[in-house]
Parts: structure tokens; C-alpha cells; sequence
């Protein structure tokens, strides 16, 4: 696997969507792979010759405190969870939720994994298209990926002085279960099934006609990874089949 051998690389949010796509294609490199839910977990890993396995709370201080990271030199800041309401109607406790997990789970990780990565080495955090482009009924969601993306590129500039690049890839619909959780998809999804509501919320959303499949952002996060981006830092890849245009 050229550009990670050998390498140890940190995967939160692992064992679905994007994270579990990018234990598969990472399978050969040492993994350190965190998610909350840890029969998921043991099942994304269970053909994987070197992983470590950590289930736990990227929002909790001292589950970080307490991981060994030692040898990390690779990192995707990925878990995430999804959320609808327009401002005037959001719960308080509803945006915290997202707010948590989104933005301080997302700080905690990239804090530890800067901390632990040594000179040179590579991040990438998964924000979204809506961190970019508001639309309504998203606030809490977009804040939180709009957070993320600023803090990708401060880390950037920050991890810079000791080669340790950091970049955030920006996807716009892929076809994860993290859609389960939009009232309005799972609604569609009970009516036509989830493949038909994915075509018809892609083809109404994207120029392209069309969502991505976890894997394929899994490969462009391996891209931003590997040594084929080098020269690439603080940048934000956003891979949404034209919706933002």
C-alpha cells in the first residue's frame, strides 16, 4: 500500500458508513479504530489482521486521556451524527447533541492525534457540503461541519511546523446510514425503500444526477492521506456531485 508502510492510523466513527469503507481499504496498515458502538465494531474488524479496538465516546475527555496512540502517524477525524430542525423550532438539548459530537468530538480527536503523531504524518476530517452552502432546517448540522472545517485549517497552519498536514473532505449525499436519522429520508425511505429515496433525493439535490457511495469518499480520503498529496494542506475537498455550484 504505497505511502502507509509501515503506518498507524486512527479511525473514530469505524464501524459503519465512510469509517467502515475506509477500514477496508486501509486493512493492511496498523488501525486503531474507535466507534461508540462496540458490537459494530468487532464486526468491521473482524477479518482485520491488525487492528486495535476502542469503543467509546469521541465527546469524552478521558476515553482520549486514556488511548494509546503511541506510533500514530495517520488520522481520520470521522465520526459524526446527522440532525434536522430550523433554528426557531431546535431544542436546545438537540443542538448540543450534534454540536457535541460533531465539533467537540471532532476537537478532542484531532487534539489527541496531533499530540501523538510525530514530525510528519497526516489528517483528514470529514465535514460536509452543508459546512459549506447553507440551506434551511440544517443549523445545528451546519454549524458543526462548518466548525470543522476551520478547525481543519487552523490545524493545518498549527501541525505545519512539524509536516503534519491536515485537510477536510467536504461530501455532499452518500449513501450512509447516518440518513436513517432525516426524519424526511427515513419517511421516503418506508415508502419506496432506502435505494429508491437515495435516487430521488440525488437527482432532485445534485447536478451529477446521483449520491456517493461510501467507498468512493473513502478513496478520496486515502488520496488526501497518502503521500500523492504531499503539497496539500489546510484544503477542503468537496465532493458533492455539484450541489454547492
Amino acid at each position: 500500500m504505497p505511502g502507509f508502510d509501515p503506518a498507524t492510523i486512527l479511525i473514530t466513527g469505524a464501524a459503519s458508513g465512510i469509517g467502515l469503507a475506509l477500514v477496508e481499504r486501509l486493512r493492511r496498515a496498523r488501525l486503531i479504530l474507535v466507534d461508540r458502538d462496540a458490537e459494530a465494531l468487532n464486526r468491521a474488524a473482524a477479518q482485520i489482521e491488525h487492528a486495535t479496538l476502542c469503543a467509546g465516546d469521541v465527546t469524552d475527555e478521558a476515553f482520549w486521556n486514556g488511548l494509546d496512540l503511541s506510533g500514530l502517524t495517520h488520522a481520520v477525524v470521522n465520526a459524526g451524527v446527522a440532525g434536522s430542525g430550523a433554528i426557531a423550532d431546535l431544542d436546545y438539548d438537540e443542538w448540543r447533541r450534534i454540536l457535541s459530537i460533531n465539533l467537540d468530538g471532532a476537537f478532542l480527536t484531532l487534539r489527541a492525534a496531533m499530540r501523538a503523531i510525530g514530525d510528519g504524518g497526516a489528517i483528514v476530517v470529514t465535514a460536509s457540503a452543508s459546512g459549506v452552502k447553507a440551506e434551511p432546517g440544517v443549523g445545528a448540522y451546519a454549524a458543526s461541519k462548518a466548525g470543522a472545517i476551520q478547525l481543519a485549517k487552523v490545524a493545518a497552519k498549527e501541525g505545519a511546523a512539524r509536516r503534519i498536514r491536515v485537510n477536510a473532505i467536504a461530501p455532499g449525499g452518500v449513501e450512509t446510514p447516518i440518513w436513517r436519522d432525516v426524519p424526511f429520508f427515513a419517511d421516503m425511505a418506508r415508502e419506496q425503500g432506502e435505494a429508491a429515496a437515495f435516487d430521488a433525493v440525488a437527482k432532485m439535490a445534485t447536478p451529477l444526477g446521483r449520491y456517493a457511495r461510501a467507498e468512493e469518499i473513502a478513496e478520496q480520503i486515502v488520496f488526501l492521506l497518502s503521500d500523492a498529496a504531499a503539497t496539500i494542506t489546510g484544503a477542503v475537498l468537496v465532493s458533492d456531485g455539484g450541489y454547492t455550484l
